[in-house]
């Protein structure tokens, strides 16, 4: 008997418990403000927490693309020349176990008759990975002072291929990374430009309306009536081919931004039409509120969430564009280097099917477009008002 009342006695003690911090809870969401709310949904979303976190490693790799590449981009390896993907292994053809990786040395070899290289793994040498490798020489972000020769990963004495080689005998793992600073930044240059094109252009349009707003409107019927490709490769053709890498990456965001404001710009006047005849807007203008005021202090952040969910939708769009662009060679050209670029090479059947690891930048183009899709839906979500948290 003493026993079940003890056992009552406990239940009884956890479920106060669990009601008083169930109501602890529901407080802390009553005093929240609507970025916390947001955040606390957001943070519930796996998968978008996934997507997040490979962004996050890919951004790592943009900033610091000296340091992460193992070798330059650049750097030609006659004796490589397509030579295939490394295998990077933890168990050794006797079973052994090891808590390094490793991988097996390429041995180049011709066929007589046919001529085509071949290359054959030795087994009999293991060449271990390690971490903070001096290699190439390099200027992080080419500022001389800050010049080193460690590399985040390698192998001592040897040469480390995981992605393979390109047809020049560079290495695709390196390229890559550096082709990750156009590809991935051209895009978020491009949205912060249609993001305030479109801001201050749907702002106008929705909260003056009248005349106005039907003006504005035609305009952007008229740009969404062009095709976006055709549009972008005439102006990409109108662009100098010797300019510099710099000039060049800025003026094909700017190409993406031409197009891209129209959709942020309905998305904003849709929502300035519909919070403007709202009672704090009334009493806004009432209290003698500048129109400026009334748009970036009242009526902006009353939706930005939703703004800048929709932004990180749109991100996948501008990434596809640049490397279509630079696919079909009317925008990023050699020796710049972007994910499009790096797909050129793809165009060439002959080398495509000798050596199908050269469509590995695509596989990065598809795993940056949907990391993105999934924080977008993640963050959109979140900024649901009608959802729980």
């Amino acid at each position: 008997m003493g026993k079940l009342r003890a056992l009552y006695n406990k239940l009884m003690r956890n479920s106060i418990v669990a009601n008083h911090s169930k109501k602890k809870d529901e407080s802390r969401y009553l005093v929240a403000s609507p970025w916390q709310l947001v955040r606390w949904k957001f943070v519930r979303h796996k998968i978008a927490m996934v997507a997040l976190v490979i962004l996050i490693g890919f951004f790592f790799a943009v900033i610091f693309a000296e340091f992460v590449a193992p070798y330059d981009p650049r750097e030609f390896q006659e004796d490589l020349i397509l030579a295939p993907p490394q295998r990077i292994r933890f168990v050794d053809d006797s079973g052994h176990f090891y808590l390094r990786p490793f991988v097996y040395p390429l041995t180049k070899q011709r066929d007589p008759n046919t001529y085509q290289l071949t290359y054959t793994e030795n087994r009999q040498m293991k060449q271990f990975l390690r971490l903070f490798v001096r290699g190439t020489e390099y200027k992080l972000w080419n500022v001389s002072f800050l010049r080193s020769d460690v590399h985040l990963f390698g192998i001592d004495n040897g040469i480390l291929s995981p992605l393979g080689k390109d047809a020049l005998g560079r290495d695709l793992l390196s390229r890559i990374i550096f082709g990750a600073r156009v590809s991935m930044t051209v895009p978020l240059v491009a949205i912060s430009v249609s993001f305030t094109l479109g801001i201050l252009i749907g702002g106008i349009s929705g909260y003056l309306g009248g005349r106005i707003d039907a003006i504005i409107q035609r305009i952007i019927e008229a740009i969404r009536s062009i095709p976006t490709i055709p549009l972008w490769m005439a102006l990409s053709v109108s662009l100098p081919r010797n300019w510099p890498v710099t000039r060049t990456f800025f003026a094909i965001s700017m190409i993406l931004a031409i197009w891209g404001w129209t959709g942020i710009a309905r998305v904003v006047r849709g929502k300035f039409l519909a919070v403007r005849t709202e009672d704090f807007i009334m009493a806004a203008e009432l209290d003698g509120a500048s129109r400026i005021r009334i748009i970036f202090r009242y009526l902006l952040p009353s939706f930005l969430s939703y703004i800048i969910a929709r932004l990180t939708l749109e991100v996948p769009n501008f990434i596809i564009g640049e490397t279509a662009l630079s696919f079909i060679g009317v925008g990023m050209q050699a020796p710049g280097l972007s994910w499009g670029v790096l797909l050129k090479d793809a165009q060439h059947i002959r080398i495509l099917a000798d050596a199908p690891w050269i469509l590995i930048p695509g596989l990065f183009v598809f795993l940056a477009v949907i990391c993105y899709n999934f924080v977008g839906d993640g963050l959109r979500d979140a900024a649901d008002p009608y959802t729980s948290v």
